[in-house]
């Protein structure tokens, strides 16, 4: 018979968290919420478990590999290609589910049983996803291997549609009322370091199109002058360079910011930067400040820092960003804070960046330019 428990009227959510695990440990199915629908999951050292999802499957389509996050997807493929890494590091943990090759036998998924793993893919592909719901990311914490889950169905929104077709075939379902988005996951093939749209769902093709661009960030101290022009400097030089309209280069693949390691959230650029970038048409008056986070770290293919003391004090934090954190001057030169130098500091540090962001550009590729 079907346990189902009700979060919102459970006094301590670990006591849901540690019944689920108990039930999978014994080869058990568990119903969980995410934030698009209801999706059954098994442990996948289980192969009572796997059997049964690969039963309520009827397709020769992979089962899901469900992990915590980027991190640990990447014990799994470790060979995961790099428009794979950028869209895991950027939408996950959410609602989009990533196809692609098999992993070879340096990866973790490799040691399950032979016998499990051919149940979860049954051909040369396989799906990984990272749901954002609490309840389901506890209870993987908890596990001793991933969790395997039964591809999503858009039509179980709530606890009720799901225990209507599976009642007394999963041990434990857990109602956390109707699904958030009312819709389901995205599945997105990757083949070839091309991503394509195997099921629409709640993440479209304009947001993933987006999440998939080239982000070049700009960092400095404060986020007010030297960042800041940068990043409108490179905006213009770069719109220049494509053909089109600033407020399009997102529809081109590019997405470009700015942040400092020591800024406050929401402070306005400096007077003298936005003075002499508007006598070259840019306007920066509407930047806001904003601090160096850890998302922004992880989701920037290009971070340019501004002197050798940034670069410190970051890999100091962050040293597996060795290869990524790059000195805006190829001559590996520091720009200078004009702060409190006067106008005249302002231009000539105008002119040092500009000097410098030409460079990148001419690196830039753009097909059919």
């Amino acid at each position: 018979m079907t346990e189902r428990i009700n979060l919102k009227q459970t006094d301590d959510i670990r006591d849901v968290i540690h019944l689920a695990v108990q039930y999978l440990a014994k080869g058990g199915l568990v119903a969980f919420p995410t934030a698009t629908a209801y999706v059954i999951a098994g442990q996948s050292l289980s192969t009572s478990a796997m059997s049964s999802l690969r039963a309520f499957s009827q397709t020769d389509e992979p089962l899901v590999l469900c992990v915590k996050g980027f991190d640990e997807a990447l014990d799994y493929l470790p060979d995961m290609p790099p428009i794979g890494r950028k869209l895991a590091k950027r939408c996950w943990p959410g609602p989009v589910v990533m196809d692609m090759d098999r992993p070879g036998p340096d990866s973790l998924f490799s040691q399950l049983p032979e016998e499990v793993q051919s149940l979860i893919c049954p051909g040369d592909r396989i799906r990984l996803r990272a749901p954002a719901h609490e309840i389901i990311y506890q209870t993987l914490r908890l596990s001793p291997s991933p969790l395997v889950l039964l591809n999503e169905q858009s039509k179980y929104q709530t606890a009720d549609a799901l225990m209507e077709d599976f009642e007394d075939q999963v041990a434990l379902i857990i109602d956390d009322g109707p699904s958030r988005f009312g819709d389901q996951s995205t599945i997105i093939s990757i083949t070839d370091n091309q991503w394509s749209i195997l099921q629409p769902g709640v993440v479209t093709e304009t947001t993933l199109k987006r999440l998939s661009s080239e982000i070049y960030m700009f960092v400095c101290t404060g986020n007010t002058c030297r960042s800041p022009m940068a990043e409108g400097l490179f905006r213009k030089m770069l719109s220049n360079k494509l053909g089109c309209q600033e407020d399009e280069l997102s529809d081109h693949g590019f997405i470009v910011g700015s942040a400092g390691l020591a800024a406050a959230m929401g402070a306005p650029p400096s007077p003298e930067g936005v003075t002499i970038l508007a006598e070259q048409g840019i306007d920066i008056q509407a930047h806001e400040s904003q601090p160096l986070t850890e998302r922004l770290l992880e989701q920037a293919d290009y971070l340019y820092i501004m002197t050798q003391g940034h670069r410190a004090a970051i890999l100091a934090e962050r040293p597996d960003l060795e290869s990524s954190v790059r000195l805006l001057s190829p001559e590996g030169k520091d720009v200078s804070d004009p702060i409190g130098g006067g106008f005249q500091c302002y231009v000539e540090c105008k002119k040092e960046i500009e000097k410098y962001l030409k460079t990148i550009i001419s690196q830039i590729n753009v097909p059919g330019k």
